[in-house]
């Protein structure tokens, strides 16, 4: 078995200056580090229990098979923030059949975001 120590999503937008102001002032993710000069130098931002980093430069923007999945503690009060801040919200939350409070949201190449709140009653949070 391979003993992971970290991890990261690496994700190389077409436009890495609009991407680090969505990720560092839209979203609001702290940086954990910078490396690199001008404008294709890389971010790496704290993304709960890993890092998301930005970096490089890419001609066509990724697959739609990328997503991100966020956890917040109220999905509500995300989707207000967020919307006062000028992010797309494809959809606003809304409680799914599983239980989890799930908004999207996308970046500004067209990556989907999950923003999920997990209520006090879902199975995530207690073992019944």
């Amino acid at each position: 078995m391979v003993h992971v120590l970290g991890s990261r999503i690496l994700l190389h937008p077409t436009d890495p200056d609009r991407s680090r102001a969505f990720y560092g002032e839209a979203l609001g993710l702290a940086v954990y580090r910078e490396f690199g000069t001008g404008p294709e130098r890389g971010t790496v931002y704290f993304l709960g229990g890993g890092f998301l980093e930005v970096s490089g430069r890419c001609e066509e923007p990724p697959s739609s098979a990328v997503q991100i999945w966020l956890q917040v503690d109220d999905a509500e009060a995300a989707h207000e923030e967020l919307r006062a801040k000028g992010v797309t919200v494809l959809r606003p939350p809304k409680r799914e059949p599983w239980g989890l409070v799930e908004m999207w949201i996308e970046d500004p190449d067209g990556v989907r975001i999950a923003v999920v709140e997990v209520p006090d009653d879902h199975p995530l949070r207690y073992r019944p």
